[in-house]
């Protein structure tokens, strides 16, 4: 191909233009990261000044752009620049749309594009130069592309050059990955005007404040104005707030991913007069150039998507932005003409902001990422190069999806199956149905229900239908057949899911084999094998609330047509909630689900505690994962292991609940702790019996009994054959159980609770002893708990010789009117102990 020369001279003079020489001269014997601010030309200029460089041999230039309307503006600006019509020279290629030619040099394609042809040409013939554009934004696909860039260049083209372009972007790092120089273009070609709110926009709210930005922005700023916010959500209430404040004097334009193509870039290219105001997602942030955007409103939030790898489950989450971000924002507005930036932020909230924004792979489903590199031959992210490399839990989380979805073997190397889904421009969930598609009909079905789910929900909320595919699916026919729709249908929603179902189908019969067995013709089957993990069984009596497999509860909407199926496969859900909210799901005969996961079902013998028996139990259990198919009660085996379910239910109920409790014997034990600190003695608290009361107790325990055979054992007994004969001896001669009066009787000590031990005792049958009785050699002293003849109160004392001495003259007072059949002698210290009364000690006792 003979290199295109290109007039230089028609090309505009951009901080870029400056610094061509030096990346002619790096990128001719390695590769390079282009360090230049918005607006300075990196985009449409750096591809056209570098097609004629000798190096590059009239190869091709492949430019990558993170977002479909930068690619499109993208190509038909430098088309734009060359006098040509796009496809002739610089062409680009996006989903849905191609427009290039036998002669096209520059190809400017998706992220997820280059993926697909490195796949399927891994030395990449014909080009000579990969552009990583808008880098910063770190994209699991451009982060994974480049991985692999890298991979070929030392493996297999040593003459292929990479450059990534960004303006925020720490350089440092990606040049010592890439083993690049760093090449800087100082200077922007217009300057922008920055400033800040006096208060932050709320989070959870960003409308309000917002409105007010847009109001001052209006007032100073001439030309129209672009405004970033987080989400379609934000953005409609902005929308009708601006309307009903301004009416028909300012025209409102919208710019986010779901809308058309047609529709984008109407936007981009301003048709139609009057003033503007465009209220975008951060689809506007990089690369484009917007005509008559002269003021940038920045929110300072987007919405960004958050993978957890507990549940499998992805959320959006609405967060702040890096610095990063806020400069790529404000150069939105320096592109055509002096800018101005309202940041709806104080300087002290932009000063705590993060840096650049975290690499989507920290944060992302890794399922695609893990598929695309088992295709590549690579099982470990280790044998790559990467910026940042895939956090290890997520990466075993999608291996073990891609294992359910029979795309990877046991050892991570990608399967037959694999191969067919990895060709498929889908998330593997989505390939797998697709893959499973082996006649015409259920062709027709799987693309039509693949294409659903990759795009936004055509009856999102919609009471009537609920949750239930079959209703999006109809209004698909409806809208095909030109008959009306439902009710609340999203025609343009419809429209695409129609043209990405007919590219898939085209798509099947290119990868799949002609002849197969039939495929799954039943929308529950084909859910199934795309989310496998989220086949779900009705679990409440209001038909609502379901598990999944996973182990995650799910719930549907009040009145939801699908609810009080048994069975349902859960396609999306909202992750954000303690239980998910079901947005898709079909209903799945339990037929279809014991045919589908035959190999997986677990049949087997459980014990487990019943509560309502109050026992342990066997159960024959058929299982998938956290779902219980079937539970069928069984008998006891002699060998089985209750044991340790009796101890797991006496540690979660106390041993109250199974024993007559020794608490006394505890508490002495516990006294011997303290008295002899560092001679062994166990802890018997509650709480540290109960902790391992599988050491202590499971000797005892007989394997195939339930709880009656713990109505046999005495759990003093236990304890004391823990403590051992010798110690059993000490507690007994320390801290005996029972006190022997002078009257001959045995009263029970009691240690339980704080301070000393008590014993209570009636008063005539401690008469004569000279003091309080002590313990433990005379280290603790016991309190008297001293009692009337009928068992009440009188004293209670540890110092009996005081009492003796002093109170007890009154109680005698007292005593002896109320019981003058007892003795109450006038020097109670040195007289006789007795229990009974005058009569009977005269009498001789019994």
């Amino acid at each position: 191909m003979t290199p295109k020369t290109i007039d230089l001279s028609r090309l505009p003079e951009l901080p870029v233009t400056r610094q061509l020489p030096e990346l002619r001269r790096t990128l001719a014997s390695g590769h390079a990261v282009l360090s230049a601010e918005p607006g300075s030309g990196k985009t449409t200029l750096v591809p056209l000044l570098l097609l004629d460089a000798p190096w590059l041999a009239g190869r091709r230039i492949l430019m990558l752009e993170p977002r479909r309307p930068a690619a499109r503006m993208a190509a038909r600006r430098m088309a734009a620049l060359l006098g040509e019509p796009v496809g002739q020279t610089v062409g680009y290629q996006v989903r849905f749309e191609r427009r290039l030619s036998a002669a096209t040099r520059i190809e400017v394609l998706t992220e997820g594009l280059l993926l697909r042809r490195l796949q399927a040409d891994p030395e990449l013939t014909g080009v000579g130069l990969v552009v990583f554009d808008e880098f910063h934004e770190r994209s699991l696909q451009a982060d994974l592309s480049l991985a692999l860039c890298l991979d070929v260049c030392a493996g297999l083209r040593d003459d292929l050059r990479l450059l990534a372009m960004s303006a925020s972007l720490d350089t440092a790092p990606l040049a010592r990955l890439m083993g690049a120089t760093t090449v800087t273009a100082e200077g922007r070609l217009y300057p922008v005007d920055i400033h800040y709110a006096d208060r932050d926009a709320e989070s959870r709210d960003p409308v309000p404040a917002t409105l007010g930005a847009v109001q001052n922005a209006l007032q100073v700023c001439d030309g129209d104005l672009l405004v970033f916010l987080p989400g379609r959500r934000e953005i409609d209430r902005l929308r009708e707030r601006i309307a009903a404040h301004w009416g028909s004097a300012l025209v409102v334009d919208t710019l986010y991913g779901d809308m058309p193509a047609s529709a984008q870039d109407a936007v981009l290219q301003r048709e139609g007069g009057g003033r503007r105001v465009i209220l975008a997602t951060d689809i506007a942030e990089t690369s484009l150039t917007i005509e008559g955007i002269a003021g940038v409103v920045d929110s300072g939030l987007a919405r960004r998507p958050v993978f957890d790898p507990n549940t499998g489950l992805t959320r959006l989450e609405t967060r702040r932005i890096s610095k990063a971000s806020a400069l790529q924002r404000a150069g939105r507005a320096g592109r055509l003409g002096p800018g101005y930036c309202l940041r709806a932020w104080t300087a002290s909230r932009h000063a705590r902001l993060d840096d650049w924004t975290a690499p989507e792979i920290a944060n992302a489903d890794l399922a695609p990422l893990v598929l695309e590199l088992a295709a590549w031959g690579v099982t470990d992210p280790g044998a790559l190069s990467w910026l940042d490399p895939p956090p290890r839990a997520h990466w075993q989380q999608a291996a073990t999806l891609l294992r359910q979805l029979d795309a990877l073997d046991a050892t991570g190397r990608i399967t037959a199956t694999g191969r067919q889904m990895v060709a498929f421009p889908t998330h593997p969930r989505v390939a797998h149905l697709l893959a499973a598609a082996a006649d015409s009909t259920s062709r027709n079905l799987a693309a039509d229900l693949a294409a659903l789910l990759a795009e936004r929900d055509p009856l999102r909320g919609s009471s009537v239908a609920g949750a239930d595919i079959d209703a999006r699916l109809a209004a698909l026919d409806a809208l095909r057949a030109r008959q009306p729709l439902p009710a609340g249908a999203d025609r343009t929603s419809l429209q695409r899911i129609a043209r990405a179902a007919e590219q898939l189908r085209r798509l099947c019969g290119d990868v799949l084999p002609v002849d197969g067995d039939e495929g799954p013709i039943d929308i529950g089957e084909a859910v199934a094998r795309a989310y496998p993990d989220r086949i779900a069984l009705c679990t409440s009596t209001d038909g609502r609330r379901y598990l999944m497999r996973n182990g995650r509860a799910a719930v549907l909407g009040d009145g939801d047509p699908l609810g009080g199926r048994r069975w349902l496969a859960v396609a999306a859900l909202d992750a954000g909630h303690r239980d998910a909210a079901i947005w898709l799901a079909a209903p799945l005969d339990e037929r279809t689900l014991e045919r589908l996961f035959a190999g997986v079902i677990e049949s087997r013998r459980e014990l487990r505690w019943d509560a309502a028996l109050d026992d342990v139990v066997a159960r024959a259990v058929r299982r998938l994962d956290a779902l219980v198919m079937s539970d069928e009660p069984m008998a006891l085996h002699p060998d089985d292991p209750t044991g340790p379910i009796l101890c797991a239910q006496i540690r979660r109920q106390g041993l109250a609940a199974f024993f007559d409790d020794p608490v006394e014997l505890r508490a002495r034990v516990q006294r011997m702790r303290a008295l002899e600190p560092g001679e062994g003695w166990p802890d018997y608290s509650e709480s540290k019996l109960l902790d391992g009361v599988e050491h202590w107790l499971l000797p005892w325990l007989k394997p195939g009994e339930g709880r009656r055979q713990l109505r046999r054992l005495r759990l003093d007994e236990v304890l004391a054959t823990q403590l051992g004969w010798e110690r059993v001896q000490r507690l007994d001669q320390w801290l005996p159980t029972h006190f022997e009066t002078p009257a001959g009787t045995r009263r029970r000590i009691g240690y339980v609770g704080e301070g000393a031990p008590t014993l209570q005792v009636p008063l005539q049958e401690v008469l004569g002893l000279q003091s309080s009785p002590r313990l433990a050699g005379g280290r603790v002293a016991v309190v008297l708990h001293l009692l009337s003849p009928a068992g009440r109160p009188l004293q209670v004392t540890a110092d009996l010789a005081g009492f003796w001495s002093g109170a007890y003259a009154e109680v005698r007072k007292e005593m002896r009117g109320r019981y003058p059949k007892h003795h109450w002698p006038e020097d109670p210290a040195h007289a006789e102990a007795t229990r009974f009364t005058k009569r009977r000690t005269q009498r001789g006792g019994d």
